[in-house]
């Protein structure tokens, strides 16, 4: 099996991925690991997963349409006027035309 192995050089830092072991089974990994990320003290800590276990994510929804984050924009009264469109309120919008 192989094992991905993500270490800490310092407390406060974030973990780091360090490099991969193969070994037959978490006992071995775990010995592995240690001897060759931790032996030398320049580790402080280690993680240790199966790559079985890890599974990329590639696909991110823009669920929260951040787009005032956009270099060309936000328009707050384009958002208003969506909202109101789909709440079905936009002939009560302050300015709205009342025929």
């Amino acid at each position: 099996m192989i094992f991905e192995v993500f270490r800490r050089e310092r407390k406060g830092q974030p973990f780091q991925h360090a490099g991969s072991v193969n070994a037959p089974n978490e006992e071995f990994a775990d010995f592995y690991a240690r001897e060759q990320y931790g032996r030398r003290q320049e580790s402080v800590a280690l993680w240790l997963c199966p790559r079985a276990a890890l599974h990329e994510i590639d696909d991110f929804p823009d669920e929260f349409e951040l787009k005032y984050r956009r270099v060309d924009g936000y328009s707050i009264k384009a958002r208003l006027q969506e909202a109101r469109e789909k709440a079905g309120t936009l002939d009560m919008a302050p300015g709205a035309n009342a025929e």
